[in-house]
């Protein structure tokens, strides 16, 4: 008789695992408390328009990534998939002259030198940092696991974190102003502090830039949903059982094994569980709330990565307009305890999927940490009035930039973090951990000591997250089963 298996939360980590369980052998049923899956990986229908509130470009979609034969493994991703990389990646903005950060790291290079040959020193070591950083995610076998192929980095790969390591090196310590400062240009001036923050550093930029320069980062078309439709259409077709609308409550555990998941009137045996959701909010599905050092570490350092989404749909062809675009603010944005001095969109007018001819889905992001903000606009009945207000002050911005926008915005749709928290249970509404400067990259593990057959997978195991690390944990959880279960694991072909 196969082995019972039950996910908690059908994301991409809770459908990742299911489908590598079931390719295992494992009869697999994946509860989800959205009427969707997909979790973060999301978008949603606003009359005319489709908003795009969960990916912005995809670590793996490179046929060269190991990460890509992962997505294929789960039907994310195949040949019939048109995978989106449009140049430049990104566009700032500097008093009406376009500064561009191309996908070809040569090729900004040479306009970034064209625009201010005095910075040529600083411009060659910026592109010099990309070139060395190939930031595509290992996939690794776990130790004793029996696998179908091996699976581990090819050395290129090795050699490129030794590389990172070194641009880490370099650049983790210094300030964000420390190094702008190095440039005489306004304009480079500018855009480096569009495209970072001062908490974080120049270091996600530079990341950014080296996994998009490698190949990495195209758009799968039609975004999230059809995206996240492909991976359920496989876990169904292998078996797999999907429960929507039901939220898990509760694990049962017996001399420390798991043996019941209640969710709702449902009680459901287990030989084995995985959760993935959050793992910053899981106490509650335990009797006992769980104990080990990694998650007390994991509850110290993570600080939420929040966004404030405006979403906009505009009866305007915007198809002149870059896809992601940024822009210096004439007067600051101020939210909660944040101020945006600069606004950064993207702009879907390129993909037919998110609007009719001739008009356009546009989103803005404002990240920082607005939580409180809103739990307390909330309970004071200021919510919805709160929401408006930014809105309105989004679009004026933006009408400066894309005059077409002024008096043809037909509809206005925001998600705050309470909107994630409330469709994605994701803790504080965030859905990503915020990497500092200077913070070292950490690799959570997927087990407890003293809890047999429950394993945990997600975004929050190995910040800052995201689509990449919530599907490479979902299968070491799988391969974490299947080791103490005896079982061969099916490992994923490279295509």
């Amino acid at each position: 008789m196969k082995k019972k298996v039950i996910v908690i939360g059908g994301g991409i980590a809770g459908l990742g695992s299911g489908i590598c369980a079931q390719k295992c052998g494992f009869d697999v049923t994946i509860l989800e408390s959205h009427h969707q899956a997909g979790g973060n990986c999301t978008s949603w229908k606003r009359g005319e328009y489709l908003f795009e509130g969960g990916m912005h470009w995809l670590t793996g979609s490179g046929a060269k990534e190991q990460l890509n034969a992962l997505w294929r493994h789960t039907g994310a991703l195949d040949d019939s998939v048109a995978v989106h990389y449009p140049e430049p990646f990104t566009e700032f903005n500097h008093e009406g002259k376009p500064i561009r950060l191309y996908r070809n790291v040569d090729t900004t290079e040479r306009h970034l030198l064209e625009l201010s040959p005095a910075d040529a020193k600083e411009i060659k070591k910026f592109c010099g940092y990309i070139r060395r950083v190939n930031l595509s995610m290992p996939i690794t076998d776990l130790r004793g696991v029996k696998v179908t192929k091996k699976t581990r980095p090819p050395l290129s790969q090795l050699f490129s974190v030794l590389s990172i390591m070194s641009v880490m090196s370099d650049i983790s310590k210094i300030s964000r102003e420390k190094y702008i400062s190095r440039f005489r240009h306004d304009g480079l001036k500018e855009m480096f502090r569009a495209y970072t923050t001062e908490k974080n550093g120049i270091l996600p930029l530079i990341f950014t830039m080296g996994g998009i320069s490698h190949g990495g980062g195209g758009f799968p078309e039609g975004g999230s949903l059809p995206f996240v439709q492909r991976m359920v259409k496989t876990f169904t077709s292998l078996g797999g059982e999907l429960f929507l609308n039901t939220k898990a409550t509760r694990i049962i555990t017996e001399n420390g094994k798991a043996i019941t998941v209640i969710a709702g009137d449902k009680s459901l045996s287990a030989d084995a569980v995985i959760v993935t959701a959050d793992t910053m909010a899981i106490e509650h599905l335990f009797d006992t709330p769980p104990e080990a050092k990694w998650l007390n570490e994991m509850r110290a350092f993570t600080e939420p990565t929040m966004v404030t989404l405006i979403s906009l749909g505009i009866n305007a062809d915007l198809c002149k307009y870059p896809r992601f675009g940024a822009f210096k603010l004439k007067e600051p944005i101020k939210l909660a305890k944040e101020t945006y001095e600069y606004l950064r969109y993207t702009n879907y007018a390129s993909d037919p999927v998110y609007s009719p001819k001739g008009k356009t889905a546009v989103t803005v992001q404002l990240s920082g940490d607005t939580y409180d903000f809103w739990v307390k606009a909330k309970d004071e009945n200021r919510y919805q009035e709160e929401k408006q207000i930014i809105a309105d002050e989004v679009v004026s911005a933006l009408g400066t930039q894309m005059p077409e926008i002024k008096g043809n915005v037909e509809v206005r749709d925001i998600a705050t973090p309470l909107t994630y928290e409330r469709y994605c249970a994701n803790w504080k509404g965030s859905w990503m951990t915020e990497m500092k400067s200077g913070m070292k990259i950490i690799n959570y593990p997927s087990v407890i000591k003293g809890l047999e057959r429950i394993y945990f997978a997600g975004h929050r195991l190995m910040p800052p997250g995201g689509l990449p690390v919530a599907l490479a944990t979902g299968r070491t959880a799988v391969q974490h089963l299947c080791r103490d279960t005896g079982t061969l694991f099916i490992s994923e072909e490279k295509v």
